[in-house]
């Protein structure tokens, strides 16, 4: 069975619902925890895909330059030999914005503020040709939980889903690496968690009750569009889905 090596930087954020669907897709999952002392490997030699989960630290240096986390130049260093060997690639929120600063990308403190619960993000034209997001509904539904933002995305990104208060929703890097800001991987009990003991919350002044209520209430929907997703993303990863770029025949006559 193919393996997909699975980053967990955060201990309330581990594969949950994503991992399930990934199993289902016939991908087997080796989790390094870096937080409770794994090493992450050199490379990935032997494994079929790279994904990348969230966590609550932030993706760039602090004002001293120290890294916001202890592995996080080591992990930065695997995305990019995951893009350059085209290893299928899937990171999640702040997973998403270590692929981004991996490959010089901005990520920074939203202006905007957090953004927190339920929510919507919208396709681009870029989606229709890309062989995940061609079948996501044109206003899929997710769950967002984070502060920080993808200010800028990196050379050569193709922006597959944007919102209208943090515009970088959703990109892919060179023809098999997908970041997704908001997350797919949640179940109520993993909300709840978070909700629990969230300085975010408390800062918007949010009822952590109706923001999990709220949450709970969209997971079926979350599911219909994302369970698909995440299978055709182990469908890469064992080689069974063609990830070349759709092109259009030209026209007879011309």
């Amino acid at each position: 069975m193919a393996t997909a090596l699975v980053i967990e930087n955060d201990p309330t954020d581990d594969p949950r619902r994503l991992g399930e669907w990934l199993t289902e897709g016939g991908l087997d999952l080796a989790v390094l925890r870096p937080y409770a002392g794994d090493d992450l490997p050199a490379d990935l030699d032997g494994y079929a895909a790279l994904v990348v989960l969230g966590g609550d630290q932030r993706a760039y240096p602090a004002p001293d330059g120290s890294p916001g986390a202890p592995w996080f130049p080591a992990l930065e260093g695997l995305l990019r030999k995951a893009v350059r060997h085209r290893v299928p690639t899937l990171a999640v929120c702040l997973g998403a914005q270590l692929l981004a600063t991996a490959h010089a990308g901005q990520v920074e403190r939203s202006p905007s503020g957090p953004e927190v619960g339920p929510g919507v993000v919208g396709k681009r034209d870029a989606a229709d040709s890309d062989p995940l997001f061609r079948w996501v509904p044109l206003i899929p539904d997710v769950l967002q939980w984070h502060s920080d933002e993808i200010t800028e995305l990196p050379h050569g990104a193709t922006l597959l889903a944007a919102g209208t208060r943090h515009p970088n929703q959703a990109f892919r890097l060179g023809d098999r690496a997908w970041g997704l800001q908001f997350h797919i991987e949640c179940d109520e009990a993993m909300i709840r968690d978070w909700a629990t003991d969230s300085t975010v919350l408390a800062k918007l002044d949010y009822d952590p009750d109706l923001v999990v209520a709220a949450c709970a209430a969209v997971l079926a929907d979350v599911e219909e569009v994302w369970q698909p997703f995440a299978i055709r993303f182990a469908s890469v990863a064992r080689g069974e889905l063609d990830v070349s770029p759709r092109r259009d025949l030209p026209l007879l006559g011309r």
